[in-house]
């Protein structure tokens, strides 16, 4: 480290290797430095630079947080819809689920914050073409509060198929939950109404991240 006439610290020397401040905390110890190997500045836990990084700057101005609570799960589809009734929809397969925070169809959140939440729910009717269905909604059924997204009567497509789509920004406090719940008032009460989904891509799925 070296201070300059103009009273300007710098810290190395212009050499390839990485430099840092170490902040020794009680609990905690946090630092901020170059991974000069990276060409990144890094804000992370612990002493070690390049291990446990919270934020990350890079040489083009992104930022990005690795740890950032953040999931993308998918259900494969076939699973049965209670007609009339709210079915909790299965997250088979999670594309990516950054602190493990899915578990069991459900999202926990690990810290209080605001949360931006997306899903969208894929119906199967069978092989009754242009079936109606008299009222389909999707809900977020959470701890604090419950959105609700309505579509009232439907038609399915060609493919005997339809879908409903919901997205906010909720408040959720460190260990409230949420899961995913879908609602099909099919026409009559007849035939059989499943989810539509794939194991990798996102035909029915849920996914979120922490705003703030």
């Amino acid at each position: 480290m070296a201070l300059s006439k103009a009273g300007l610290v710098q810290i190395g020397t212009g050499v390839a290797a990485d430099r840092s401040i170490i902040f020794d905390g009680n609990a905690q110890d946090f630092h901020i430095g170059i991974d000069d190997s990276a060409d990144d500045l890094t804000i992370g836990l612990g002493t070690a630079l390049g291990t446990t990084s919270h934020i990350v700057i890079d040489e083009a101005g992104c930022v990005t947080k690795p740890l950032q609570p953040a999931f993308l799960a998918v259900n494969e589809g076939s699973d049965s819809i209670t007609n009339a009734t709210e079915t909790t929809i299965a997250l088979d397969t999670e594309i990516f689920d950054v602190n493990g925070d899915v578990s069991s169809n459900t999202f926990t959140a690990p810290v209080t914050g605001k949360y931006f939440l997306s899903g969208h729910v894929r119906l199967d009717a069978g092989s009754s073409a242009n079936d109606r269905f008299n009222r389909v909604y999707l809900r977020f059924n959470a701890s604090n509060r419950s959105p609700q997204f309505e579509m009232g009567q439907v038609y399915t497509d060609e493919d005997d198929r339809m879908g409903v789509t919901g997205s906010i920004v909720l408040d959720m406090d460190a260990s409230d939950t949420v899961v995913m719940r879908v609602f099909a008032s099919r026409n009559g009460a007849s035939g059989a109404t499943t989810t539509s989904g794939h194991s990798t891509e996102p035909l029915t799925f849920f996914s979120g991240y922490l705003v703030a």
